[in-house]
């Protein structure tokens, strides 16, 4: 009997324990399954802990206000700058070139020597024919003489009448040779004139195409210098011809001003005035031909020099207008999202007009000083939340109320 005691014991006791182990296992497990300890992550303890705010993000966006200004209308095509004259000195007279009086790339003055042929078959040539005209101017003479006593005699009954009118014609044949005498002497001295080659027009003169001491004549093909008028020029460019009616319009004015770049517009070299529109049209390409000419005191334009050619033909005074990259396109036309005092955006329908220098007019839709979207458009529907910032960065401005 006292020997079982011991048994029953024990087997109480790792009951005990086997039932603390279990009960330990399950609660602690029951611990972790309750809200507040939930697992693998712990829960939210009350409902304003329980799930973030489902208001959506603002989307930051470049805003702008759509602004009033004057748009200058031009229409701009490729030109080529020409001389208003450009000429090719060549000699007028046969003989050895003993001087040239110029620098190749300089200027030069209408008048000025530029070569000089020796003279001196001409200065004989000159003398021969004076000399045959005083001859002559003496024969003349002394017919006017026979003629005088001839008439005298015949007035008298001493002399006959054939005689008189012989007399006549020999003061007659005198006086055309007095005559032919000194056509001679004018061309020479003409002749004598073109020895000393002058420069016909002012301009720059290129480089020389005959040396000193050769022997030029003036049927030679190749001249001695080409001058080019460099002051005023003029710029030849073509437009198409659905603008000539608001070219001849415009011209009717007055002539149009005229602007012309460098070609690829990166600097303005000169203003002008339109010239001449021509008198047709180009039937191949359907584009009309336009000069325009410019003082060109400082040299800007050179002749042969591409350029880009701007002609105004009006100004839209007072439009409303908006940077071009605002203004977006749909299926039922253009639009521009227009900035609500909320932050929140709208799209309206516009209608454009005319665009110049990275701005578009707006000819219904939106009025001046309403704030626009000028970027990140792609992102915005009707009634987006925005984060606007202006156009030159300052967020701080572009957040504060809508005016």
């Amino acid at each position: 009997m006292d020997e079982q005691r011991p048994s029953r014991s024990n087997g109480w006791l790792r009951a005990l324990a086997t039932t603390l182990v279990l009960g330990a296992i399950f609660g602690g497990g029951w611990f972790l399954l309750q809200p507040n300890h939930g697992w693998p992550f712990p829960q939210a303890k009350n409902n304003s802990d329980a799930a973030p705010s489902s208001k959506p993000a603002a989307i930051p966006v470049t805003v702008a206000k759509a602004s009033t200004r004057d748009l200058r209308i031009e229409r701009s095509g490729l030109g080529t700058v020409i001389s208003l004259n450009a000429i090719d000195v060549k000699f007028r007279a046969d003989g050895q070139l003993q001087t040239i009086g110029f620098k190749e790339g300089r200027d030069v003055q209408a008048g000025d020597v530029l070569a000089q042929i020796d003279p001196r078959p001409y200065q004989a040539q000159l003398a021969q024919s004076e000399a045959a005209y005083q001859k002559d101017q003496a024969s003349l003479n002394n017919a006017q003489l026979d003629e005088a006593r001839a008439e005298k005699l015949g007035s008298s009954g001493a002399g006959t009448n054939q005689a008189v009118e012989t007399a006549r014609a020999q003061v007659a044949v005198f006086t055309a040779a007095l005559a032919g005498d000194q056509a001679a002497i004018d061309a020479a001295k003409l002749n004598l004139e073109f020895t000393t080659v002058k420069a016909p027009i002012a301009g720059r003169v290129g480089m020389r195409q005959v040396d000193e001491g050769a022997v030029v004549h003036a049927s030679d093909s190749t001249g001695l210098v080409s001058i080019t008028q460099m002051s005023p020029i003029a710029v030849r460019f073509s437009l198409p011809q659905d603008d000539l009616p608001a070219l001849v319009a415009g011209q009717a004015q007055g002539n149009l001003d005229v602007a012309v770049d460098s070609r690829d517009g990166s600097r303005h070299l000169a203003d002008g005035k339109l010239e001449v529109i021509d008198s047709q049209i180009d039937v191949a390409t359907g584009m009309v031909r336009l000069k325009a000419v410019f003082p060109n005191d400082a040299r800007v334009l050179w002749p042969g020099e591409l350029v880009d050619a701007r002609v105004l033909i009006g100004v839209d005074h007072g439009a409303t207008v908006v940077p071009s990259a605002a203004v977006q396109n749909g299926q039922d036309g253009s639009y521009v999202f227009v900035v609500r005092p909320d932050k929140t955006v709208s799209a309206v329908a516009v209608k454009t007009g005319l665009t110049v220098d990275g701005y578009t007019a707006l000819l219904s839709g939106v009025s001046s000083g309403q704030e626009i979207v000028l970027d990140g458009q792609s992102r915005l529907t009707k009634g987006s939340l925005i984060n606007p910032r202006s156009e030159t960065g300052d967020s701080s401005k572009a957040q504060g109320p809508s005016t």
